[in-house]
């Protein structure tokens, strides 16, 4: 042992070592990654019309039969639950009145009463005699059928109000039964204390004879005003004429812009070029973002976005929380022609969640080289951008599109000075003293529904995974 040599730590290589060869190779390197950058299946899905003039008029024929809207409800302590009185004019019979003294004077009217539950809050059959606003829950309208079972006819939730409708009818009844399925909060105002409102605001009383007025006039089934044909008629009859009335009115829709300052060094951009132009990768990921702001914007924008401008007649609710069959099938058959669907990934898997639960199988469609899922037929895209609430609820959307099936489009102008892309352009802003060159990066868009039935809402789908 004590005559044997120490071995040598590091054997003598026979070749240049890889860390030193790497300092004269060249690096093969990957154009600047983005994780933002998502599917922007609405940008693409969208039929776009070149707008020329900067804004888009949208003609209907005259509408007697006003929708109905949402009331909204502000919360500021525990039993502390109170109307706010500019919304009362989304009641169909208040839309337009906008005395806002008689609006507070409605709002406080109304009570705030918790339901547990279960619980009957009015039966079919039985006189009207208060309106009911819907703070926070999900109520059930449910009524005999024809057969005696009891049937489900919808759900009221979150804004909705029911009891209005019986104004000016001699002896309204409730026509179904509404039960509380879930505990809640909500507001109920008295008959007699809107009587007494009433008779102290003779602007309101007049408003609402012109209201009942509007009502007694000849309309078709989606409340435009009709159109007198004759029909089946024998003999030489007077046919008489008539004519197809339009708003006065119409809606306007701007295109509205996103813009940005891409700034770039002429020193980068003059020696850091090779092998990617640095000047063209950052336009590349700026467009990207614009891009992705331009789809949000179309979604979630108070003005022009879908999920606000969809008319609440063309909204319903889950029937039970998480997106079902039978709620797509629900949403679907509230118009003609739906051409797509569009919802959150955490939608879609929910929805995935109850078809398994029935041993049922969603379909697919292949939509410009790509498979995504389908119901009945119809794709189902993915959109992030659609937003869950903090109680795990978000919405799915149903289409039509289209200027030909009166349904949703997008709206852009082409041709703009320095174009970059379709309704997207970049212009040169000049270098500053300190060498730095600008460029102004704008996309001009917006959205337009043509009629209401053209996009649809599910609402309150609960997206939350349930335990097993």
């Amino acid at each position: 042992m004590r005559g044997m040599m120490p071995a040598d730590p590091t054997p003598q290589r026979l070749s240049l070592d890889t860390r030193a060869a790497r300092t004269l190779a060249t690096t093969t390197k990957t154009r600047p990654q983005m994780q933002a950058i998502t599917s922007r299946w609405l940008l693409r899905m969208l039929p776009w019309v070149d707008v020329r003039g900067g804004t888009y008029r949208v003609n209907r024929r005259l509408t007697h039969r006003v929708g109905r809207g949402r009331v909204s409800v502000v919360r500021e302590g525990a039993g502390d639950v109170r109307v706010i009185p500019e919304t009362l004019a989304e009641l169909r019979a208040l839309r337009g009145y906008d005395d806002l003294d008689v609006l507070a004077a409605l709002a406080a009217t109304f009570t705030p009463r918790e339901v547990a539950p279960g619980e009957v809050i009015v039966a079919a059959g039985t006189p009207v005699t208060e309106t009911y606003i819907v703070a926070h829950g999900r109520l059930e309208k449910q009524a005999v059928g024809k057969y005696g079972a009891t049937e489900a006819l919808g759900v009221v939730t979150d804004g909705d109000q029911f009891g209005d409708e019986a104004l000016g009818q001699d002896d309204p009844r409730w026509s179904c039964t509404v039960k509380a399925a879930t505990a809640g909060t909500i507001l109920v105002s008295p008959w007699a204390a809107f009587q007494r409102v009433l008779a102290r605001a003779p602007g309101l009383r007049a408003h609402l004879d012109r209201y009942l007025d509007s009502t007694r006039r000849p309309v078709n089934k989606r409340g435009e005003a009709a159109v007198e044909i004759a029909a089946g008629h024998v003999g030489e009859p007077v046919i008489g004429g008539t004519f197809v009335d339009y708003e006065l009115h119409p809606r306007e829709y701007e295109l509205s812009v996103s813009q940005t300052v891409l700034r770039v060094h002429t020193r980068v951009a003059d020696l850091y070029s090779h092998p990617m132009n640095q000047l063209e990768e950052q336009l590349r990921l700026t467009v990207h973002e614009i891009r992705e702001r331009q789809e949000w914007e179309l979604l979630n924008n108070p003005d022009f976005g879908l999920l606000h401008n969809a008319a609440y007649d063309q909204r319903l609710s889950t029937w039970s929380g998480p997106p079902t069959p039978d709620d797509l099938d629900d949403l679907i058959s509230m118009r003609r022609k739906t051409r797509l669907l569009l919802a959150h990934p955490k939608a879609i898997a929910a929805f995935f969640r109850e078809c398994n639960r029935r041993g049922l199988v969603p379909g697919s469609a292949e939509v410009n080289g790509h498979e995504v899922p389908a119901w009945r037929g119809i794709p189902i895209f993915p959109c992030g951008k659609i937003p869950v609430s903090a109680q795990q609820t978000t919405s799915i959307i149903a289409m039509r599109v289209g200027e030909d099936d009166q349904g949703v489009v997008g709206l852009h102008q082409t041709g703009l000075p320095e174009e970059h892309e379709p309704g997207l352009n970049v212009r040169f802003m000049g270098i500053d003293d300190k060498a730095v060159m600008s460029y102004l990066v704008s996309a001009y868009y917006s959205a337009a529904i043509l009629v209401p039935d053209a996009i649809g809402i599910l609402e309150n789908a609960a997206v939350a995974a349930p335990r097993s």
